[in-house]
């Protein structure tokens, strides 16, 4: 997508089937999203919610409930990666991601597995494996591009996991002499709601810690340049009913980037939004804010490392709520 003089792309966060067949390929006629993306959660809600899977589940009943699960995800990644080939041909993104199970977020060799397993039976080019930013995340993640499977890096919180995953994308490519596209995804607006009451009291601004933070890990990984691999703005949708409901695709356009949102965060965007590029930050912005947070007493880092581990176990939850459903 080309907004003068800013390049974005802008990808719906949801996968259900009959919405693939409808709004999605309205969406994408009307030229307002060209990717997709999904996690656990998603799947959790179309699956349990649904009645458009009854069908091919009652064709499942001799499998275990994980290849239930991974018969019905493929299924709809393919379908979704199908409706999207045609942008992807066209150099325009096209992307749809399926996650790996959460549960091995702290097993290389089994991620690796997985992903190179799903890519494999998947069998679309326009397909990111999606692997959670840990210590063994950023194994796989190295070995998947050396592979030449795109990867979508997720739950990214701090400036560090961003590195290590720019990182890992680089030698993995190096190595192998491999050549495929990448996201880093940066969760932002679960900061503000981890903050902003205690800021809301203290008189700081609020509903800014979460776009600040994904600002500046945004210009840390774009000043290493890494061929193919782009910053994905995700956890977009707004909590807070002061704001308006496109506030965090607005406050984060940039050039060379992603922003994925709930469908209605994308129509009010389409519909209201301001298409003005407003990354970069200034930094010495940046840190005045951060720098009244610490004055309250609050360890930021601490705040980040805990909305990582409660992205994980929710993730891990949803993955377990699917299969004991099935």
């Amino acid at each position: 997508m080309y907004i003068e003089d800013l390049k974005f792309s802008l990808w719906a966060d949801f996968i259900e089937r009959e919405y693939l067949d409808k709004e999605f390929r309205e969406l994408i006629a009307q030229g307002i999203v060209n990717g997709a993306t999904s996690n656990p959660a998603i799947f959790k809600n179309a699956i349990l919610s649904s009645s458009a899977y009854k069908e091919q589940l009652a064709t499942l009943s001799a499998l275990a409930p994980k290849e239930k699960y991974e018969a019905v995800a493929i299924y709809d990644i393919q379908k979704a990666a199908d409706i999207l080939a045609p942008l992807y041909e066209a150099g325009d993104d096209g992307y749809v991601s399926i996650e790996v199970d959460p549960y091995l977020c702290d097993d290389a060799e089994a991620t690796i597995e997985e992903g190179k397993r799903l890519f494999a039976q998947i069998d679309r080019k326009n397909v990111m494996i999606k692997i959670p930013a840990t210590h063994a995340g950023y194994v796989a993640m190295r070995t998947l591009v050396g592979s030449g499977i795109p990867v979508n890096a997720t739950l990214i919180f701090q400036k560090e996991q961003a590195l290590a995953c720019a990182k890992a994308f680089k030698e993995g490519m190096q190595e192998h002499g491999s050549k495929v596209d990448t996201v880093i995804s940066v969760f932002v607006s679960r900061i503000d709601r981890a903050l902003d009451a205690l800021l809301a009291k203290n008189g700081v601004a609020t509903g800014l810690s979460g776009i600040y933070n994904s600002a500046a890990i945004y210009a840390e990984v774009e000043k290493l340049d890494v061929n193919g691999c782009r910053v994905l703005f995700a956890s977009t949708g707004v909590k807070d009913d002061s704001l308006p409901a496109h506030y965090y695709i607005e406050k984060l356009l940039a050039y060379n980037s992603v922003n994925t949102a709930p469908i209605e965060t994308i129509k009010a965007f389409h519909t209201d939004g301001l298409r003005v590029k407003v990354l970069p930050i200034e930094p010495k912005i940046i840190e005045e804010h951060f720098e009244k947070i610490r004055s309250l007493g609050v360890d930021f880092d601490a705040v980040l490392a805990k909305q990582i581990a409660e992205g994980l176990q929710s993730f891990k939850d949803a993955f377990k709520d699917i299969l004991e459903s099935l």
